[in-house]
């Protein structure tokens, strides 16, 4: 992509759990998408990645399409067999991911299920310094993406770099300059944190950013609180929600900052199930309008 106004590219997530990840790219590729990030929740199924990666490349053709991120959610902290798997799946996904053409795989730190964030960090040590080296050996980063998934500082399952005050604790455990953020504002407005002042703070750590968005109802907050029968905040699909992407990116740009923007779907109320792509074809306009670059005039 030679026009440097697009240097942070828009592109949507994929889901590459059963198998059918190449053929989904082969699907939508001609809707404008700039860039895919297939992702796994919890375990590859034994797929041959190599092979996959492939297929994903060969639907994307000669398009000026990029997979720069891989996606590997789940718990790699515990021991069950669905959570070995995940971290099987993070190995595998580390190891493979040049065959995609990505340079970086997200998803979940993990987390000692219904303990207090700061109980996770020894087991967190053991498992994310022996993966960071693996990493390290295979030229890939790795991004952590801030999602609580229903959890808080006291219990929860699945993540515990969802708090810039964990982020502080965990890069402390990894200083590594490959480890960072997969980051969302919409995994912050939904606690209420201002996201914006993050990108000046952690730009340095955002590897790769999800265009996921909130609405804050706050007519119910003043009501009926956070904690009440009501729903105070919904995560949108960009364009939909309350953040100002040209704001974002243009944080973003003043950082130096360059990728992929990522829409993550199937969380917006209204824009899900038979519309899901009209809410992600919109998106994709609306963000590519807030980064600008899509019709440049001439200088002259």
């Amino acid at each position: 992509m030679s026009n440097p106004a697009k240097s942070i590219r828009i592109g949507t997530m994929v889901s590459a759990t059963k198998g059918g990840a190449a053929k989904r790219i082969s699907e939508i590729a001609d809707l404008g998408f700039e860039s895919f990030e297939p992702f796994f929740w919890q375990t590859t199924n034994g797929q041959n990645l190599a092979e996959l990666g492939k297929r994903c490349r060969e639907a994307i053709g000669d398009r000026d399409i990029t997979i720069s991120t891989l996606g590997m959610f789940g718990n790699p902290l515990e021991e069950t067999d669905i959570d070995l798997q995940t971290l099987e799946g993070w190995k595998d996904c580390i190891d493979n991911a040049h065959h995609f053409g990505a340079t970086c795989v997200a998803g979940f730190t993990g987390r000692i299920r219904n303990r207090p964030l700061t109980d996770s960090l020894p087991r967190y040590r053991k498992v994310w310094r022996e993966l960071a080296a693996r990493a390290a050996d295979k030229g890939v980063k790795i991004a952590f993406e801030n999602c609580a998934m229903d959890g808080n500082w006291e219990t929860g399952d699945w993540n515990i770099a969802h708090n810039p005050d964990a982020w502080e604790l965990i890069f402390n455990e990894t200083p590594d300059d490959h480890i960072g953020l997969e980051w969302e504002p919409c995994h912050q407005m939904v606690y209420l944190i201002e996201p914006l002042p993050q990108i000046r703070k952690w730009a340095s750590k955002i590897f790769h950013v999800h265009g996921k968005d909130a609405t804050i109802r706050w007519d119910v907050i003043r009501e009926h609180g956070i904690f009440g029968k009501e729903k105070f905040v919904f995560m949108r699909t960009p364009g939909f929600g309350d953040s100002n992407w040209t704001d974002i990116i243009s944080e973003l740009r003043l950082a130096g900052w360059s990728g992929s923007i990522d829409i993550e779907g199937w969380h917006d109320p209204v824009y899900h199930d038979a519309l899901e792509m009209t809410g992600q074809v919109h998106a994709l306009n609306y963000l590519k309008t807030c980064r600008g670059g899509d019709f440049v005039a001439d200088p002259a």
